[in-house]
């Protein structure tokens, strides 16, 4: 019985070949309805303690940390894929009430609710006399 996979060492050269490094982690979906903007974000093994949503300057952020459960005792790795890190993401949402957002996550999925806020005309054309 052999537990390291056959060409265990080329596949190793490959592995990351397909995806971008610089692709965020967190991939969601954002869409208008009934008057608010819907943001849907995976965060799949992410806690609600390990999340945080700030609103500043029109700039929603969504940032997201990962923790790696550290116990190494007596352990010889062959393969370690799981490692901490640090997820975040900003969206231009423009003025609104930071007050009336709303976020739920629920079974690795991130819900925020974003009512829009009421254009005001503020273009005014002047008549030419």
């Amino acid at each position: 019985m052999n537990l390291i996979p056959r060409n265990f060492f080329l596949d190793d050269v490959f592995d990351d070949f397909f995806t971008a490094k610089d692709e965020p982690n967190l991939k969601c979906d954002i869409y208008e309805k009934n008057g608010e903007y819907h943001i849907e974000m995976d965060a799949p093994g992410i806690k609600k303690e390990d999340l945080n949503i700030d609103v500043d300057k029109g700039y929603l952020t969504i940032t997201a940390s990962k923790k790696e459960e550290v116990n190494d005792e007596g352990k010889t790795y062959i393969r370690k894929e799981r490692y901490s890190r640090e997820y975040k993401r900003s969206f231009y949402i423009g003025d609104i009430n930071e007050d009336e957002i709303k976020a739920t996550l629920k079974d690795g999925s991130l819900e925020i609710h974003v009512p829009k806020k009421e254009e005001v005309k503020t273009k005014k054309t002047i008549e030419i006399k």
